[in-house]
């Protein structure tokens, strides 16, 4: 993507015949804004999906989103390069009883201002969630390698319509809003994978009880929409992809080793680099990366969480984006700042799609 705008690669897909319109259920692009509030690449790229998809699909651009989920995450720093991934579906290929790459797609019903980052907005996060699991056709929870979602957060107009109607909002910070929606967000998967109990889910503990978080969310919040867009990527025996997805938990933004086993979990050897021959195998990495509490990193002092200028999330991306693009050999990879919840607390998930 040379702009935010720019569909070309997309289009030369459809003009060749490898994926068909009416195939396709999902995109995930990376764009380059700040990846703040006020990124507006983010919506911009939507648009600009929707628009050339509307005229393929025969549907109104409003209503392409009932068709394809479509999740823009800002934020290209360091040698990240901004990108998508589009998702296809459909009945070609035989199955062998092997467990490949299946996706499920599911929205939310539009949240109000004041459901945005609280319990309710877990509950129906974990509903959609469920829904989406069984749309991939995955009969078990474990098969569930990751879990995109696409969350809204709050402006100043929507603060001022939930106060008009005599409502709270769970915070006034645009910024922190963010955050907010990205735990909400990852508590409501954690809920419906079984990792987190339900009951467990409270108003209290949202961005605040870290030891409550899943290993295979990732979660990013927009000004573009009002409900959740949920992409939910695991195997299935029912699948007859020539594709293959795994995933692990990396503990820290230079955690290495857990890059190469999210690699090594899809029959990639990545020591200490993913060779010419593999790389040619590799789809994409798809990673959630966040700054720890206590602005250390291996015990060491940074100033992710001190600097006045640039945001945690963009100094993280930046990080993650590096280590592993030196692993694979490409700075073409999916990496997502922000991970309330998340992975292990100051870590995040990774997980990557690979050829068979």
């Amino acid at each position: 993507m040379a702009r935010p705008d720019d569909l070309g690669g997309l289009k030369d897909l459809i003009e060749k015949g490898t994926i068909k319109p009416a195939e396709i259920i999902a995109v995930i692009a990376k764009t380059e804004g700040n990846g703040n509030v006020n990124d507006f690449t983010r919506g911009f790229t939507t648009l600009a999906i929707q628009d050339f998809l509307s005229d393929l699909l025969d549907c109104r651009r409003d209503q392409v989103g009932k068709k394809v989920s479509i999740v823009c995450s800002g934020g290209c720093e360091g040698v990240m390069s901004p990108h998508a991934t589009i998702f296809t579906k459909s009945d070609a290929g035989q199955k062998d009883g092997k467990k490949r790459l299946a996706v499920g797609v599911k929205n939310t019903r539009d949240l109000l201002p004041e459901e945005f980052g609280t319990s309710i907005h877990s509950r129906e996060v974990a509903e959609a969630v469920h829904d989406a699991i069984l749309d991939a056709g995955i009969d078990n929870p474990s098969d569930v390698h990751f879990v995109q979602i696409k969350c809204p957060l709050l402006t100043s107009d929507r603060i001022n319509d939930a106060e008009k109607r005599g409502e709270k909002v769970v915070t006034k910070d645009t910024l922190k809003s963010m955050a907010f929606s990205r735990g909400a967000s990852a508590l409501g998967i954690a809920m419906a994978l079984g990792e987190v109990e339900g009951a467990k889910v409270t108003d209290s503990v949202i961005c605040n009880d870290w030891s409550l978080y899943s290993n295979v969310a990732s979660t990013s919040a927009g000004i573009e929409l009002m409900n959740n867009e949920i992409i939910v990527m695991g195997n299935s025996a029912d699948s007859s992809s020539d594709f293959v997805i795994g995933h692990s938990a990396m503990q820290d933004p230079i955690d290495a080793d857990a890059v190469r086993s999210a690699l090594k979990n899809v029959g990639i050897d990545a020591d200490p680099c993913v060779s010419k021959k593999d790389s040619s195998r590799l789809v994409n990495v798809f990673a959630k990366a966040g700054a720890h509490p206590s602005g250390t990193a291996r015990g060491r002092r940074t100033t992710m969480l001190t600097d006045s200028d640039i945001s945690s999330t963009r100094h993280v991306r930046a990080v993650v984006n590096a280590v592993i693009a030196c692993i694979v050999g490409d700075p073409m990879v999916y990496v997502s700042g922000g991970s309330e919840h998340q992975g292990p607390l100051g870590g995040g998930p990774i997980a990557a799609i690979a050829r068979i």
